[in-house]
């Protein structure tokens, strides 16, 4: 295809990861109005590995809209 090796591993890496978030479990709270993410969840720890992002701050921006 013409790409170069490493920007196969870079696309590689964000395809794995939107895999990743593709599988989070959101739990709805509050009859809908909020949501929350487990701490735990292996595809949140994952996601935030793979991109290089901040667990803590991916849990709290993905329930949270500003």
């Amino acid at each position: 295809v013409g790409v170069k090796e490493s920007h196969q591993t870079t696309i590689f890496r964000i395809i794995a990861a939107i895999l990743h978030l593709g599988n989070l479990e959101i739990q709805a709270e509050r009859d809908g109005d909020a949501c929350s993410v487990s701490s735990e969840d292996e595809h949140l720890s994952n996601f935030c590995g793979l991109l290089g992002v901040e667990h803590s701050q991916m849990q709290h921006w993905l329930c949270h809209r500003k």
